[in-house]
């Protein structure tokens, strides 16, 4: 299993950089049809109003890095993922800002497909100062 954990760390930093980046088809090939967020201000996104947010720039993601080590568990065709972040974002209508949060990732691995894709995401803003 440490192959399939390191190669699930490198597409999920794969994927952090294509939210930054905006990369449309990375993104694609990157989410399940069924993708879920929970962002850190407690609300469900679509796959469809999330990534349709950060194509046409509506979320705009400066930064967006795992800046601690991140855990993976695998279990058959399904896995968990867990890291911190450093996040600079700017959603249209709401002020900038940079975050810190945790995030728990899940990933499946489907029948006639090649590589993993995230079904569901959820992150939770770590308030600043001590914890």
């Amino acid at each position: 299993m440490p192959a399939v954990a390191a190669a699930l760390r490198d597409l999920e930093r794969r994927r952090l950089r294509a939210l930054v980046d905006a990369d449309e088809a990375t993104l694609d090939a990157l989410h399940a049809p069924d993708f879920v967020l929970i962002h850190p201000g407690g609300g469900e996104w679509s796959r469809a109003r999330y990534l349709g947010g950060v194509v046409t720039g509506t979320i705009d993601y400066r930064r967006f890095d795992a800046v601690s080590e991140i855990e993976v568990l695998v279990d058959g065709g399904l896995a968990v993922l867990r890291y911190r972040s450093a996040i600079d974002i700017h959603v249209r209508g709401q002020e900038a800002g940079r975050l810190a949060c945790w995030h728990t990732d899940c990933y499946r691995a489907t029948a006639g497909r090649a590589q993993w894709w995230v079904v569901r995401s959820q992150a939770t803003e770590i308030p600043p100062g001590p914890e």
